[in-house]
């Protein structure tokens, strides 16, 4: 059996489009599972980290296999592995610093990994781990929703979104979100109570009085967040600007730390000025709370909705497409055909 795989890699920041080429397989650390990759789905992250805007939170070396969440067929285990056997079917979101599912085998730890419900293809699979886990940790961690709570979803047709509000729903809250007009009937039909065309109307003019938003644009946008919160409320941001507190909740070092505070000081004036707190998140991989989403799919509470599915030697044609932020749900690479 030959002992490389083809993967997608970059060999410097700002490159165009990742490259398919052959690399060895990766090898087992003792609480390893080796997986061979069935489909992979395409996040905002790895267009981040491929264009060089995680350098203040990541370093990588080159060359650099992308790809951040995953399913597939478990082929080998290390030694300490108790969690999961050769030939189980297992999805995931690897550990930031050992991205690369965009190849045919990857290796990860089986605490960052679950198995797939069974009424789940590979492909199906593949679009969930990232998108639930954030959506997960933001409204259930941080935000903590209570039913009859409101809350904002902001692109509501997207890969988040379109998760974010069945969790939500799940969770009992009344939910709002943002999106285009052709969007609406997806976003109800996923559990949205209010739909507002963004296009076309102005959030903070239409809606006031929430408990919570869930940020998925930054910038202006994430700013006019705050004006529609109660005072105790809070804004969760997946692309706004980390803050002083998430800088030294990481680790970050004491000039990095200072850098965010200052870059970060609108929003600080903003949590001052209007009594809502506001929280950068900057999600985790986490095999327990996967399988715990995987009950919610299971119960017919939780649906992966899926753009498009392409073969992985079109690549770069997912990476473009995934650039131009048309998507409705998840795009995909499928390695091995469900």
């Amino acid at each position: 059996m030959t002992q490389t795989m083809k993967a997608a890699v970059i060999s410097a920041y700002k490159q165009e489009f990742p490259e398919i080429v052959d690399l060895p397989r990766p090898a087992l650390q003792a609480g390893d599972v080796l997986i061979q990759v069935a489909a992979a789905s395409i996040n905002p992250i790895d267009l981040k980290t491929k264009d060089g805007g995680l350098k203040m939170l990541l370093h990588y070396d080159f060359p650099l296999i992308l790809g951040s969440d995953f399913a597939g067929t478990v082929t080998a285990i290390g030694p300490a592995v108790t969690r999961f056997k050769v030939g189980d079917r297992v999805y995931g979101r690897v550990q930031k610093n050992r991205i690369g599912t965009f190849a045919e085998y990857l290796a990860a730890a089986q605490t960052d990994l679950a198995l797939i419900p069974d009424m789940l293809s590979f492909t199906e699979a593949a679009a969930l781990p990232l998108v639930s886990l954030t959506s997960y940790q933001a409204l259930q961690e941080i935000m903590q929703i209570k039913p009859g709570e409101k809350v904002l979803i902001q692109g509501g047709s997207g890969g988040i979104g379109t998760v974010a509000i069945q969790i939500a729903k799940a969770l009992g809250a009344f939910v709002a979100t943002t999106t285009s007009s052709h969007n609406f009937q997806l976003v109800k039909e996923l559990g949205a109570d209010f739909v507002i065309d963004y296009r076309q109307q102005d959030f903070s003019e239409v809606i006031t009085d929430y408990d919570y938003v869930f940020d998925t644009q930054g910038g202006k946008i994430l700013e006019k967040a705050f004006t529609i919160v109660k005072p105790g409320g809070k804004v969760v941001s997946i692309t706004g600007l980390p803050n002083h507190r998430f800088a030294k909740a990481y680790g970050l070092s004491l000039w990095k730390t200072g850098a965010l505070r200052l870059a970060s000081h609108r929003l600080s004036r903003l949590e001052k000025d209007t009594g809502v707190g506001y929280e950068f998140l900057f999600m985790r991989p986490d095999g327990d709370q996967l399988t715990q989403l995987g009950e919610m799919i299971t119960a017919g509470k939780l649906r992966p909705v899926i753009d498009r599915v392409l073969p992985f030697t079109k690549i770069k044609e997912a990476f473009t497409y995934s650039a131009s932020g048309g998507a409705r749900g998840k795009i995909l690479l499928q390695m091995i055909p469900d």
